[in-house]
């Protein structure tokens, strides 16, 4: 933008004599590749947070979606959040860290997701062998436990551990 001070027009200073304003172009290509990445990232990271509620709902007794969605239960919403929130941070950590390249990218978040959920579930099975009690099993009790804040607060760090440990 260009604006001149002090030109004269009739004995009145005018400071807007002189402007002009550089919009610039916009690349329409550009703009649809950037919007078909979105859908992309976005779609690899939908697939592996349902991927992770699938392997996590073979984990624990019953079926997940019920108890959580139609029963109510407070202990299955808290490790189904927790799993989700530890697999979603992940997923964001691989598709910044991924590849400059979009295919390479793509694979980058794929793979690393589903790494994710192999962990975490190894987590939980790990959880469940070495603490006291049958933690998965308590997704069926309908009175909120402080065992599900603890595994699913677990959850969550481990998560954050596999996030930080992508390379």
């Amino acid at each position: 933008m260009t604006v001149v001070l002090n030109e004269k027009e009739n004995g009145v200073t005018n400071i807007f004599a002189s402007t002009s304003v550089e919009i610039g172009t916009v690349d329409p290509e550009l703009l649809v590749g950037g919007i078909l990445g979105t859908l992309a990232y976005f779609v690899v990271g939908v697939a592996v947070l349902a991927t992770g509620f699938l392997v996590l709902d073979l984990m624990t007794p019953g079926n997940l979606r019920h108890q959580v969605y139609v029963d109510k239960n407070p202990n299955a919403a808290i490790l189904l959040a927790s799993n989700h929130l530890a697999l979603a941070i992940i997923v964001v950590t691989a598709i910044l860290t991924s590849s400059d390249g979009f295919a390479q990218g793509l694979a980058d978040s794929a793979v690393y997701g589903l790494f994710a959920i192999v962990l975490q579930a190894i987590a939980l099975r790990l959880m469940s062998a070495f603490l006291p009690g049958k933690l998965v099993a308590l997704v069926q009790d309908p009175k909120m436990c402080g065992a599900a804040w603890a595994v699913g607060v677990s959850l969550l760090s481990i998560g954050l551990v596999n996030a930080a440990a992508l390379t």
